[in-house]
């Protein structure tokens, strides 16, 4: 073995970095490296290796083990291959895995690199032929009964990333065994096989096929029977009408073909593209953040179109079209609200059960179940409470609301809805994850028929709710942190806070004005509100994650980000429906935030940086 830097361990990994690697771009960064003698940077690269996390792979592009590449890409395959191999019987390869793309650079030659891995092993691959959002992917597993699938994007990631979401074949993201099982595969299989690199071969292959048409027809089809006739036939009036009208932003991303399409399946108004972003464009040239959740400062090119056309309503979808999100103009104030996550999820959780009513007007609403993620408002548990139907707290991710929709389904329980504060919404089951596109339209629909039957905007229609089922105010954001100790530090203080007594939380803040009812800690397993004093939902030791709930209603949860070096934090004032005084409520709520943070997080001491608005 040669000798560069005098580390065995790092000259072995630069030897298969150049052994292995048949990308010439790829290939001179790590010998620019080499010359520059840059071992540190060498060392970050190559030993360590990028692992499955929230949705599979997700991480900047680039040279080294640790990057998204080609070779990374291929070793990632070839594993993925190797566990459906051991997962599956060979008569079942017919049944194909289907791989889509977004428009960043390299996600369509990332998918092609997968497809090759697979076809070489005689296993059938449906590989999109055209950029698809997101939830196409999960989609066509469901249609077609394919062994998994994948979707090469980054989401809403900056331009320098990428990603490579993994579903199983039950059409939902994969969830532990198969990630650590997938994982022990792709480091059992590391060295890329010559075949894997003959793209060239997808054209000469009859295990290949294009399933873009089919897909595009069943998805809008199935759309449009998830919406009553009613429903359809107000859109149809109000389009007529002209006097309702929606701007549309892409976000740079897939999304513009397949909103447009759906809002004429669904015959609601035509859209007000934002021209400047309405084509896939990796480099995202008008945005800082390609990421409608960050609010207005993603939306001023959607605000601007609006104004200038006098529209008062804007939908949004992130690159690869799995989230949404909406903002209203006040016509009095001519102030825009943009919604956050759990205001859209609360108005499309309503809406979902007047939707199935529509369609099934003799359901009984027991055997009815919506979901949100434990980080999510509770408004749905104040509605399941007086309307009967039921409701579900999974972990964060739509891996856990995905997979727990397909249990309640395999018990015949009708699954309406399921959403996460992260502006992502599943409607229905077609798709087993956050789908942006069916959420744009069937927030429209809404839209239409409040404005056509009741003058309302959604602003008045979430008051409206707010008045029956009790006011939900929240205030989530984060903190930036890439230094892993320091998190790790934070956490460990919240759980040894009694003088570094282990097992002590905090049991106040603001000298004892607000007092701590209960603490759940899903790092640990400990929840005081259960009577054996045990968590009930899965426990990670990998991630950091604790809920304080407060005797006055509450609830805050600290959370470290699977895909970004953030602790979020998630909180919410869950009122009684007799409690009016909405401005005090808020007002507590956000002086309560600002004690938490500056005591639990102690963001000077520790140097973590602000969001940036």
């Amino acid at each position: 073995m040669a000798i560069y830097s005098g580390d065995s361990n790092l000259d072995e990994q630069i030897e298969l970095s150049l052994k292995w690697d048949r990308n010439t771009h790829i290939l001179n960064e790590i010998k620019e490296l080499l010359i520059k003698k840059d071992f540190p940077k060498l060392s970050k690269r190559l030993l360590e290796r990028l692992t499955f996390g929230t949705a599979g792979l997700r991480a900047c592009m680039r040279a080294g083990f640790d990057s998204m590449n080609d070779l990374v890409i291929i070793e990632t395959a070839q594993g993925l291959c190797e566990y459906i191999k051991e997962q599956y019987k060979e008569e079942d390869y017919k049944r194909g895995v289907v791989f889509g793309f977004d428009g960043r650079y390299n996600s369509k030659r990332f998918a092609e690199l997968s497809a090759t891995v697979f076809v070489q092993n005689k296993i059938k691959v449906y590989l999109y032929g055209h950029m698809v959002a997101t939830p196409f992917v999960p989609f066509a597993i469901l249609q077609k009964h394919c062994l998994a699938g994948v979707m090469v994007t980054a989401s809403h990631n900056p331009k320098e990333d990428n990603g490579y979401k993994v579903y199983w074949g039950n059409g939902a993201q994969i969830i532990s065994p198969h990630d650590k099982n997938i994982q022990k595969a792709i480091l059992d299989n590391l060295e890329p096989k010559a075949s894997s690199w003959r793209t060239d071969m997808l054209t000469r292959t009859e295990l290949l096929e294009d399933p873009f048409e089919e897909m595009h027809e069943l998805y809008f089809q199935t759309l449009r029977t998830h919406i009553p006739q009613k429903y359809l036939d107000v859109n149809q009036q109000q389009k007529e009408q002209g006097n309702i009208r929606f701007v549309y932003t892409a976000m740079h991303g897939v999304g513009w073909p397949f909103v447009k399409q759906a809002f004429q399946i669904a015959c609601l108004p035509n859209l007000a593209p934002v021209e400047e972003q309405k084509e896939a464009d990796p480099e995202f040239p008008t945005v800082k953040f390609p990421n409608p959740e960050e609010g207005k400062s993603s939306l001023q090119l959607s605000i601007k179109k609006a104004e200038d056309e006098s529209i008062n309503m804007i939908l949004a979808n992130d690159p690869d079209a799995d989230r949404l999100a909406y903002a209203e103009k006040d016509n009095e104030t001519g102030v825009w609200k943009v919604f956050n996550g759990n205001e859209l999820g609360t108005l499309l959780g309503w809406w979902s059960i007047e939707n199935y009513k529509g369609l099934h007007p003799d359901v009984d609403m027991g055997e009815c179940y919506l979901l949100a993620s434990t980080v999510s408002s509770k408004i749905l548990l104040a509605m399941a409470e007086r309307e009967g139907f039921n409701f579900i707290e999974t972990l964060t991710g739509f891996k856990w609301m995905g997979n727990r929709a397909i249990e309640l389904m395999q018990q015949d329980k009708h699954v309406l809805f399921a959403f996460e504060e992260a502006i992502g919404f599943m409607f229905s089951t077609a798709v087993l994850d956050k789908d942006g596109i069916s959420a744009a339209t069937h927030l429209a629909t809404m839209a239409c028929y409040l404005h056509a039957t009741e003058g309302l905007t959604l602003t008045k229609k979430l008051q409206q709710i707010y008045q029956k089922y009790g006011y939900h105010c929240t205030n989530c954001s984060y903190w930036f942190c890439d230094q892993p100790e320091i998190i790790k530090r934070i956490f460990n203080r919240l759980r040894n806070f009694e003088n570094g007594q282990p097992g002590t939380y905090p049991s106040s803040i603001l000298n004892g004005e607000f007092r701590i009812k209960n603490i759940r800690d899903l790092t640990t397993g400990i929840d005081t509100a259960q009577p054996h004093g045990l968590a009930i939902l899965p426990v990670s030791s990998s991630s950091q994650m604790i809920t304080f709930n407060f005797e006055n209603g509450l609830v805050i949860t600290l959370r470290t980000s699977g895909t970004e070096p953030k602790i979020k934090y998630y909180a919410e004032l869950c009122a009684k429906p007799e409690e009016k005084d909405w401005g005090k409520l808020r007002t507590i709520l956000d002086r309560m935030v600002e004690a938490i943070v500056e005591e639990f997080l102690q963001p000077s001491l520790n140097n973590l940086k602000p969001k940036a608005d």
